[in-house]
């Protein structure tokens, strides 16, 4: 590389809940950051998950960011709007990947466009379940937990 020049470093913008940190959060932030150099997470707003889940976040969203932070994989975070994908903030952070978790209910193809008609330019990628399990399933855990505790 020529003097002067900097060496562009890629970004890789993953989203979701992250209540309940479990397992399969680990294994999904890893995989997200090793397509890139730097990992973005935007924490869902505790409004977009009463909304998406019909129940309340069991951590509310500062802390989930919180927890989030300390992960090593992490390399920044932000806590999203209530209504939904806040483009405004996508196009700020301009990542040039968007990692979808395995069990997230998007289109690839879909998001991608939906991006390009908001002016961002990423590759969309879905990253694959390592394995199945009940413990990597935050529904899963909270119910295990009701039925073990709750009698």
């Amino acid at each position: 590389m020529g003097e002067g020049r900097v060496e562009r470093r890629i970004r890789v913008l993953v989203g979701g809940v992250f209540d309940l940190l479990h397992v399969g959060h680990i294994h999904f932030l890893r995989q997200a950051k090793e397509l890139g150099d730097e990992l973005i997470v935007i924490v869902s707003h505790d409004d977009t998950v009463r909304r998406r889940k019909g129940r309340e976040p069991v951590n509310p969203a500062e802390d989930r960011a919180e927890l989030l932070r300390a992960i090593k994989y992490v390399d920044e975070v932000y806590i999203g709007s209530p209504g939904g994908i806040n483009y405004e903030l996508v196009r700020r952070i301009n990542p040039d990947i968007v990692a979808i978790g395995p069990d997230q209910d998007f289109n690839c193809e879909r998001l991608k466009e939906a991006l390009r008609q908001h002016g961002i330019d990423a590759e969309v990628i879905r990253i694959p379940y390592l394995y199945k399990s009940d413990r990597a399933k935050t529904s899963k855990i909270i119910r295990r937990i009701v039925e073990a505790y709750c009698d």
